[in-house]
Protein backbone atom coordinates (compact mmCIF):
# COMPACT_ATOMS: atom_id res chain seq x y z
CA UNK A 1 0.00 0.00 0.00
CA UNK A 2 1.14 3.57 -0.61
CA UNK A 3 0.03 6.97 1.73
CA UNK A 4 0.13 9.53 -0.52
CA UNK A 5 0.32 13.19 1.09
CA UNK A 6 -0.27 16.57 0.06
CA UNK A 7 0.25 20.54 0.63
CA UNK A 8 -1.54 23.34 -0.67
CA UNK A 9 -4.14 25.81 -0.64
CA UNK A 10 -7.58 24.54 1.41
CA UNK A 11 -9.88 24.99 -0.84
CA UNK A 12 -8.29 22.93 -3.34
CA UNK A 13 -7.32 20.30 -1.87
CA UNK A 14 -11.11 20.45 0.30
CA UNK A 15 -12.19 19.46 -3.63
CA UNK A 16 -9.19 16.74 -3.74
CA UNK A 17 -10.60 14.99 -0.50
CA UNK A 18 -13.95 14.80 -2.06
CA UNK A 19 -12.97 13.83 -5.09
CA UNK A 20 -10.59 10.60 -3.83
CA UNK A 21 -12.85 9.93 -1.19
CA UNK A 22 -15.17 8.12 -3.93
CA UNK A 23 -12.25 6.66 -5.78
CA UNK A 24 -11.45 2.84 -5.69
CA UNK A 25 -8.08 1.75 -4.32
CA UNK A 26 -8.35 4.79 -1.74
CA UNK A 27 -8.60 4.83 1.83
CA UNK A 28 -8.41 6.47 5.11
CA UNK A 29 -8.68 10.10 3.12
CA UNK A 30 -8.17 12.68 5.75
CA UNK A 31 -7.41 16.65 5.22
CA UNK A 32 -5.62 18.44 8.40
CA UNK A 33 -5.03 21.99 8.82
CA UNK A 34 -1.42 23.19 7.75
CA UNK A 35 0.37 25.96 10.07
CA UNK A 36 0.45 28.24 7.20
CA UNK A 37 -3.06 29.95 7.11
CA UNK A 38 -5.40 29.09 4.47
CA UNK A 39 -3.30 25.56 3.55
CA UNK A 40 -4.01 22.25 4.52
CA UNK A 41 -2.70 18.70 4.26
CA UNK A 42 -3.98 16.24 2.52
CA UNK A 43 -3.44 12.24 3.14
CA UNK A 44 -5.07 9.24 2.13
CA UNK A 45 -3.95 5.55 1.90
CA UNK A 46 -3.75 4.21 -1.87
CA UNK A 47 -3.53 0.65 -3.49
CA UNK A 48 -0.59 0.70 -6.04
CA UNK A 49 -3.36 0.47 -8.47
CA UNK A 50 -4.89 3.79 -7.89
CA UNK A 51 -1.44 6.02 -7.10
CA UNK A 52 -1.55 7.21 -10.92
CA UNK A 53 -5.26 8.34 -11.07
CA UNK A 54 -4.78 9.90 -7.13
CA UNK A 55 -1.57 11.68 -8.56
CA UNK A 56 -3.38 12.36 -11.58
CA UNK A 57 -6.29 13.94 -10.18
CA UNK A 58 -4.20 16.14 -7.58
CA UNK A 59 -1.98 17.79 -10.86
CA UNK A 60 -5.04 18.62 -12.23
CA UNK A 61 -6.55 20.65 -9.34
CA UNK A 62 -3.56 22.25 -9.26
CA UNK A 63 -1.39 20.63 -6.59
CA UNK A 64 2.16 21.22 -7.55
CA UNK A 65 4.43 17.93 -8.05
CA UNK A 66 6.93 18.78 -5.55
CA UNK A 67 4.34 19.28 -3.13
CA UNK A 68 3.31 15.67 -2.95
CA UNK A 69 4.60 12.63 -1.37
CA UNK A 70 4.00 9.02 -1.98
CA UNK A 71 5.49 7.06 0.90
CA UNK A 72 5.36 2.88 0.48
CA UNK A 73 3.69 1.43 3.88
CA UNK A 74 4.29 -2.35 4.74
CA UNK A 75 1.32 -3.59 5.83
CA UNK A 76 0.98 -6.60 8.04
CA UNK A 77 -1.41 -9.45 6.49
CA UNK A 78 -2.70 -10.33 9.90
CA UNK A 79 -5.83 -12.72 8.53
CA UNK A 80 -5.47 -13.99 5.10
CA UNK A 81 -9.16 -13.32 4.21
CA UNK A 82 -7.99 -10.12 3.60
CA UNK A 83 -7.56 -9.11 0.02
CA UNK A 84 -4.14 -8.87 -0.97
CA UNK A 85 -2.30 -6.35 -2.78
CA UNK A 86 0.41 -7.42 -4.96
CA UNK A 87 0.33 -4.51 -7.89
CA UNK A 88 3.43 -2.23 -8.12
CA UNK A 89 2.32 1.66 -8.65
CA UNK A 90 3.90 2.96 -11.81
CA UNK A 91 5.06 5.97 -10.03
CA UNK A 92 6.89 4.19 -7.45
CA UNK A 93 9.16 2.18 -10.43
CA UNK A 94 9.69 5.63 -12.29
CA UNK A 95 10.82 7.16 -9.11
CA UNK A 96 13.38 4.26 -8.74
CA UNK A 97 14.48 4.29 -12.47
CA UNK A 98 15.21 8.26 -12.02
CA UNK A 99 17.58 7.19 -8.91
CA UNK A 100 18.97 4.58 -11.01
CA UNK A 101 20.19 6.09 -13.87
CA UNK A 102 22.06 8.47 -12.19
CA UNK A 103 25.64 8.00 -12.19
CA UNK A 104 26.50 8.77 -9.02
CA UNK A 105 30.02 7.79 -7.32
CA UNK A 106 29.53 4.61 -5.07
CA UNK A 107 27.77 3.49 -8.66
CA UNK A 108 31.47 4.39 -10.57
CA UNK A 109 33.18 3.15 -7.40
CA UNK A 110 31.26 -0.20 -7.31
CA UNK A 111 32.87 -0.62 -11.73
CA UNK A 112 35.75 0.11 -10.73
CA UNK A 113 36.11 -3.13 -8.20
CA UNK A 114 34.04 -4.83 -10.21
CA UNK A 115 36.54 -4.03 -13.37
CA UNK A 116 39.75 -5.43 -11.24
CA UNK A 117 38.09 -8.78 -10.22
CA UNK A 118 36.38 -9.44 -13.09
CA UNK A 119 40.01 -8.46 -14.98
CA UNK A 120 42.18 -10.58 -12.56
CA UNK A 121 39.06 -13.61 -13.48
CA UNK A 122 39.94 -13.14 -17.16
CA UNK A 123 43.57 -13.15 -16.61
CA UNK A 124 43.13 -16.09 -14.09
CA UNK A 125 40.09 -18.12 -16.06
CA UNK A 126 38.83 -18.11 -12.56
CA UNK A 127 34.68 -18.53 -13.07
CA UNK A 128 34.72 -17.89 -9.16
CA UNK A 129 36.71 -14.02 -9.49
CA UNK A 130 34.03 -13.47 -12.52
CA UNK A 131 30.64 -14.31 -10.40
CA UNK A 132 32.37 -12.18 -7.75
CA UNK A 133 32.52 -9.38 -10.09
CA UNK A 134 29.00 -10.24 -11.17
CA UNK A 135 28.15 -9.37 -7.46
CA UNK A 136 29.26 -6.27 -6.88
CA UNK A 137 28.35 -4.48 -10.11
CA UNK A 138 25.18 -2.77 -10.37
CA UNK A 139 24.85 -2.41 -13.99
CA UNK A 140 21.24 -3.90 -13.35
CA UNK A 141 20.28 -0.45 -11.86
CA UNK A 142 20.90 1.66 -15.09
CA UNK A 143 19.76 -0.88 -18.21
CA UNK A 144 16.60 -1.42 -16.09
CA UNK A 145 15.78 2.64 -15.93
CA UNK A 146 16.30 2.50 -19.76
CA UNK A 147 13.55 -0.14 -20.20
CA UNK A 148 11.21 2.19 -17.98
CA UNK A 149 11.67 5.49 -19.83
CA UNK A 150 11.46 3.82 -22.85
CA UNK A 151 7.88 2.80 -21.67
CA UNK A 152 6.64 5.65 -20.23
CA UNK A 153 8.74 7.51 -22.99
CA UNK A 154 10.24 9.36 -20.20
CA UNK A 155 13.73 9.82 -22.88
CA UNK A 156 15.61 12.20 -21.43
CA UNK A 157 15.65 9.17 -18.42
CA UNK A 158 16.13 6.69 -21.41
CA UNK A 159 19.53 8.98 -22.47
CA UNK A 160 20.68 9.39 -18.75
CA UNK A 161 20.45 5.65 -17.84
CA UNK A 162 22.18 4.57 -21.64
CA UNK A 163 24.97 6.85 -20.80
CA UNK A 164 25.04 5.53 -16.61
CA UNK A 165 25.33 2.26 -18.52
CA UNK A 166 27.92 2.97 -20.98
CA UNK A 167 30.13 4.56 -18.41
CA UNK A 168 30.06 2.15 -15.99
CA UNK A 169 31.37 -0.67 -18.46
CA UNK A 170 34.16 1.85 -19.84
CA UNK A 171 34.83 1.85 -16.09
CA UNK A 172 34.77 -1.29 -15.53
CA UNK A 173 36.86 -1.94 -18.99
CA UNK A 174 39.30 0.14 -17.92
CA UNK A 175 40.29 -1.06 -14.68
CA UNK A 176 40.80 -4.49 -16.18
CA UNK A 177 43.20 -2.92 -18.72
CA UNK A 178 45.14 -0.98 -16.74
CA UNK A 179 45.32 -4.18 -14.68
CA UNK A 180 46.26 -6.05 -17.39
CA UNK A 181 48.98 -3.19 -18.67
CA UNK A 182 50.28 -2.90 -15.20
CA UNK A 183 50.77 -7.05 -14.98
CA UNK A 184 52.15 -7.09 -18.70
CA UNK A 185 54.53 -4.75 -17.89
CA UNK A 186 56.13 -6.20 -15.04
CA UNK A 187 55.96 -9.36 -16.86
CA UNK A 188 53.86 -11.32 -13.92
CA UNK A 189 50.59 -12.09 -16.41
CA UNK A 190 49.95 -15.60 -15.67
CA UNK A 191 51.98 -18.67 -17.48
CA UNK A 192 50.31 -19.78 -20.43
CA UNK A 193 47.82 -17.08 -20.84
CA UNK A 194 46.18 -16.20 -24.11
CA UNK A 195 42.89 -14.54 -24.65
CA UNK A 196 41.71 -17.86 -26.85
CA UNK A 197 42.03 -19.65 -23.85
CA UNK A 198 40.14 -17.27 -21.34
CA UNK A 199 37.09 -16.79 -23.78
CA UNK A 200 36.91 -20.81 -23.95
CA UNK A 201 37.01 -21.11 -20.15
CA UNK A 202 34.96 -18.67 -19.45
CA UNK A 203 32.14 -19.80 -22.03
CA UNK A 204 32.82 -17.51 -25.31
CA UNK A 205 32.54 -13.81 -24.55
CA UNK A 206 34.09 -12.79 -28.29
CA UNK A 207 30.91 -14.23 -30.30
CA UNK A 208 27.19 -13.71 -30.08
CA UNK A 209 25.39 -16.98 -30.10
CA UNK A 210 21.33 -17.88 -29.51
CA UNK A 211 22.64 -18.96 -26.28
CA UNK A 212 24.26 -15.12 -25.62
CA UNK A 213 20.70 -13.49 -26.69
CA UNK A 214 18.51 -15.81 -24.94
CA UNK A 215 20.15 -15.55 -21.72
CA UNK A 216 20.45 -11.42 -21.89
CA UNK A 217 16.97 -11.72 -22.85
CA UNK A 218 16.15 -14.05 -19.79
CA UNK A 219 18.33 -11.57 -17.62
CA UNK A 220 16.13 -8.67 -18.59
CA UNK A 221 12.70 -9.98 -17.59
CA UNK A 222 14.43 -11.14 -14.58
CA UNK A 223 15.81 -7.85 -14.13
CA UNK A 224 12.75 -5.71 -14.44
CA UNK A 225 10.82 -7.98 -11.68
CA UNK A 226 13.78 -7.80 -9.37
CA UNK A 227 13.45 -3.63 -9.57
CA UNK A 228 10.19 -3.49 -8.55
CA UNK A 229 11.03 -5.87 -5.39
CA UNK A 230 13.26 -6.47 -2.84
CA UNK A 231 15.00 -9.10 -4.80
CA UNK A 232 17.12 -6.49 -7.30
CA UNK A 233 20.25 -7.54 -5.10
CA UNK A 234 20.13 -10.85 -5.73
CA UNK A 235 18.88 -10.89 -9.61
CA UNK A 236 21.94 -8.70 -10.01
CA UNK A 237 24.27 -10.98 -10.00
CA UNK A 238 22.38 -13.02 -12.34
CA UNK A 239 22.11 -9.88 -14.86
CA UNK A 240 25.90 -9.14 -14.87
CA UNK A 241 26.43 -12.37 -15.89
CA UNK A 242 26.22 -11.31 -19.54
CA UNK A 243 27.87 -7.89 -19.13
CA UNK A 244 30.64 -8.12 -16.82
CA UNK A 245 32.94 -11.06 -18.39
CA UNK A 246 32.64 -9.07 -21.85
CA UNK A 247 33.85 -5.97 -20.32
CA UNK A 248 36.43 -7.32 -18.27
CA UNK A 249 37.33 -9.19 -21.55
CA UNK A 250 37.78 -6.30 -23.77
CA UNK A 251 39.87 -4.80 -21.05
CA UNK A 252 42.17 -7.03 -21.16
CA UNK A 253 42.42 -7.51 -24.37
CA UNK A 254 42.81 -3.72 -24.82
CA UNK A 255 45.73 -3.84 -21.55
CA UNK A 256 47.92 -6.40 -23.63
CA UNK A 257 47.38 -4.33 -26.70
CA UNK A 258 45.41 -6.81 -28.44
CA UNK A 259 42.73 -4.21 -29.83
CA UNK A 260 41.46 -6.95 -32.74
CA UNK A 261 40.53 -9.33 -30.37
CA UNK A 262 38.25 -6.71 -28.26
CA UNK A 263 35.97 -5.67 -30.84
CA UNK A 264 34.30 -9.30 -30.70
CA UNK A 265 33.33 -8.51 -26.59
CA UNK A 266 32.10 -5.30 -27.66
CA UNK A 267 29.61 -7.13 -29.83
CA UNK A 268 28.83 -9.30 -27.23
CA UNK A 269 28.28 -6.84 -24.93
CA UNK A 270 25.92 -4.02 -26.59
CA UNK A 271 23.93 -7.59 -27.80
CA UNK A 272 23.64 -7.90 -24.73
CA UNK A 273 22.76 -4.94 -23.35
CA UNK A 274 20.06 -4.73 -26.65
CA UNK A 275 18.83 -8.03 -25.44
CA UNK A 276 18.37 -6.88 -21.49
CA UNK A 277 16.33 -3.89 -22.88
CA UNK A 278 14.02 -6.23 -24.88
CA UNK A 279 13.50 -8.58 -22.40
CA UNK A 280 12.60 -6.02 -19.47
CA UNK A 281 10.17 -4.39 -22.17
CA UNK A 282 8.36 -7.44 -22.17
CA UNK A 283 8.39 -7.93 -18.57
CA UNK A 284 6.59 -4.51 -18.47
CA UNK A 285 4.45 -5.07 -21.14
CA UNK A 286 2.78 -8.07 -19.78
CA UNK A 287 2.33 -5.90 -16.28
CA UNK A 288 0.52 -3.28 -17.99
CA UNK A 289 -1.36 -5.74 -20.09
CA UNK A 290 -2.82 -7.60 -17.37
CA UNK A 291 -3.33 -4.52 -14.73
CA UNK A 292 -5.10 -2.69 -17.32
CA UNK A 293 -7.47 -6.30 -18.06
CA UNK A 294 -8.15 -5.98 -14.62
CA UNK A 295 -9.17 -2.23 -13.98
CA UNK A 296 -11.63 -2.98 -16.86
Amino acid sequence: MMEVQAFGDSESLEKAAKQLDGLEGVSAVRLLDAARPGHSVLAAVAAPRAVETTLRDLAQLGVRAEDTTVTRMDIVQWTVTKPWETKVAWADVLGQAWLAAKPVANYVAFMVVAGVIAGYGVLDRNVILIVGAMAISPDLLPTMAAAVGIVGRRWRLVGAAAWTFALGMAVACASAALLTFVLHQLDVLPAGFTLASASSALGGLTTVGNETVLVALAAGLGGMLALETAASSAVGVAVSVTTIPAAAYLGVAAGIGNLSAAWGALGVLGTNFGMMIAGALIALGIQRSLRARTAS
